[in-house]
């Protein structure tokens, strides 16, 4: 044991020894006042009190407790302590038939004066800590703390331990009106949330304004839009407490700096906790030979991060960019060391290289992430985006179906609805293939099941934007705020779908297990098929979102940091839609899962029609190759310099 604690622990004994030599006359004297023992009934009273003291404390861990973040747990001790150590004292005296007070209470007395002793002392020591505790630095800013009871008591705890404070408590906002006008530890609770607006209006008058607003309790959507406009107007810049296990007190916690953080934008997009299927993602997974296209990316990425956690027989990544894959590998060698991974550096437009690799691994399920998929980039090279999004789909889903593979779950994009660019229009071509392949797996299945075959199903998951992807408006407005602006948006109206990346991944998780389910088991709205559409919520004013991210910067839009207005890029569009005009959306029984209605076409048409897209594309025939697409994708409306056109 190191000799600091061992020295606190003797320190700790002397003092509660000291203290029950003091409880024991005090408890006499009490007990009968007009009683006194005779002087030599001292001699072996006083220290049996110490050593009886000693022995109740030691398995209850009394000496080991630190008194200046004494706790009720800790209070409890010392009483149990205190009740054990009189009762063995009065027992003793009992035995060695030694004088006793003639009070029969005299237990119940000697244990109460010995409790109180023990708990004030710690109290004491408690109240006397927090006296110089959390307001040693001058020059500490007022804070307006916001959250729940819980998450504000645990936050002004470990300001309160906080030796070189930064912040004082100037009032509290609740998240329940029955709370408004009450106190805790000190500090008034002057209002609720939904008054931000009026409680800083009096607090400006009163010349208190505070420097910073604190959320020490989860807070988003609409209440945290309104809050951040609320202190925006008054110039208040919001963050966030640190995670309730970064600010929960100990003892060896002692001194240690209570640090805020930043509010994040995905604080503000309120989508509620969608409940998923674990188990059923688990039958999925769990002891299967998985590959993840892409894997590389910020969906593949996650995907390989959910799929490894699942305990997968093996997982093979796989993606052409060398350095994102080295990432992912690494991370998943660290956190997933039991999980067998390879990773493997392959381009999915190389045939002969994809037909190798699925033959050795065989692999049970594949997840089709690999994809161009900014749009600007793509419109500069189109005939790179239509070989990998659209011939690359058709060689991975072949390859897939030729080894025997259960089930293919390909990612499509919101921009594949109704296509003004390249990138929109190639995923859209690589649907479609993707739907035929899948219905001819379900007519068949019946035949091959009789048979003791299994068809490959083919699993399509359509969604939008997820924050801080690659490429993504977040990662941008973040680079440009770094450089102090300004932030630029293409145009005034333009909207889009967002949703995290972990939930994105969780829900096509999720249609995965429900797309591989038995048609006899599937529920009549999946029986013919369809593509998953990810339930993105309401759409995005990407002008909006600059505006919260210049604000949760602690910055105020065009005073602090312009918004520049740059007109839009090639092949954008205003409105993303998530269905097309004859995909008739349908709910499913899953939170969170829509299915667009198929429309079908013939695999083996689509697949011709891909590879004659491809000879043009190798051959550097742009025109032929995107005629031949406007001709497979009749509702692709190429906008080469951009649209405003609405839906």
């Amino acid at each position: 044991m190191a000799r600091g604690p061992s020295l606190r622990i003797l320190l700790n004994l002397a003092l509660d020894s000291l203290l029950a030599l003091l409880a024991l006359p005090l408890a006499v004297w009490a007990a009968a006042p007009g009683a006194w023992p005779p002087g030599g009934w001292w001699a072996g009273a006083l220290p049996g009190a110490v050593v009886l003291l000693a022995l109740a404390g030691a398995p209850l861990r009394v000496p080991q407790q630190y008194w200046r973040f004494v706790g009720p747990r800790d209070l409890i001790a010392v009483a149990g302590a205190s009740i054990a150590a009189a009762v063995a004292f009065s027992a003793g005296l009992h035995l060695l038939g030694s004088w006793r007070p003639p009070n029969q209470a005299f237990p119940l007395i000697h244990a109460a004066t010995l409790g109180l002793l023990m708990a004030g002392g710690r109290v004491a020591s408690l109240l006397q800590a927090s006296r110089h505790a959390g307001d040693a630095s001058p020059d500490a800013q007022n804070v307006l703390l916001v959250g729940a009871a819980e998450g504000t008591d645990l936050f002004l705890r470990a300001l309160s331990r906080d030796r070189r404070a930064l912040y004082r408590v100037t009032g509290i906002l609740s998240l329940r009106a029955r709370q408004a006008g009450r106190r805790m530890q000190g500090h008034a609770i002057l209002g609720t949330v939904e008054e931000t607006e009026a409680v800083l209006d009096t607090l400006r008058a009163e010349g208190r304004l505070p420097a910073v607003i604190v959320l020490a309790s989860a807070l988003s959507g609409p209440a945290l839009e309104s809050l951040l406009d609320a202190a925006d107007r008054h110039g208040v810049p919001v963050r966030r407490a640190p995670a309730p296990t970064t600010l929960a007190p100990a003892g060896g916690a002692e001194g240690r700096q209570v640090e805020l953080r930043p509010v994040s934008i995905e604080d503000l997009l309120d989508r509620p906790q969608v409940p998923l299927d674990r188990e059923g993602m688990a039958r999925l997974v769990q002891g299967r030979r998985v590959l993840v296209t892409g894997a590389g990316g910020t969906i593949g990425g996650e995907l390989a991060r959910q799929v490894a956690a699942l305990g997968p027989a093996s997982l093979t990544l796989l993606d052409h960019g060398e350095y994102v894959l080295y990432e992912i590998d690494l991370e998943l060698r660290e956190k997933h060391p039991q999980v067998a991974r390879r990773a493997v550096l392959a381009d999915v437009r190389d045939e002969a290289r994809i037909r190798r690799l699925f033959e050795e691994i065989r692999p049970e399920l594949v997840f089709h992430a690999a994809a161009l998929k900014h749009v600007p980039m793509v419109e500069n090279d189109p005939l790179e985006g239509l070989l990998t999004n659209a011939l690359g789909t058709r060689i991975v889903a072949d390859a897939a179906r030729a080894v025997g593979t259960t089930a293919m779950v390909f990612i499509s994009t919101d921009k594949a609805v109704n296509p003004t660019s390249v990138m929109g229009a190639s995923k859209r071509l690589a649907e479609m293939y993707c739907q035929a392949f899948d219905r001819e797996a379900r007519a068949a299945r019946g035949d091959e099941a009789r048979q003791g075959k299994q068809g490959m199903r083919c699993i399509t998951v359509r969604f939008g934007n997820v924050l801080g992807s690659t490429g993504s408006v977040v990662p941008l407005f973040r680079r440009q705020l770094e450089r102090g602006g300004p932030l630029t948006v293409t145009h005034p109206d333009m909207r889009r779908y967002f949703m995290t990346v972990r939930e994105a991944v969780g829900l096509v998780l999720q249609a995965s297990v429900v797309g591989s389910t038995d048609p006899e088991n599937m529920p009549p709205e999946l029986a013919d098929g369809g593509i998953f559409v990810l339930d993105m919520g309401e759409a995005v004013k990407i002008v909006d979102l600059a505006r919260r991210m210049i604000r949760l910067a602690g910055l105020r839009p065009e005073e602090d940091v312009e918004i520049r207005f740059t007109g839009l890029r090639p092949g954008e569009k205003l409105f993303e839609e998530l269905f097309h005009g004859k995909e008739a959306p349908r709910p499913t029984a899953y939170p969170g899962l829509l299915v667009a209605t198929p429309r079908t076409a013939d695999a083996a048409l689509v697949g011709r029609a891909i590879d004659e897209i491809a000879t043009a594309a190798r051959g550097g025939s742009p025109r032929v190759a995107l005629q031949q697409l406007g001709r497979l994708v009749p509702e692709f409306e190429h906008a080469p310099e951009g649209t405003v056109a609405t839906r």
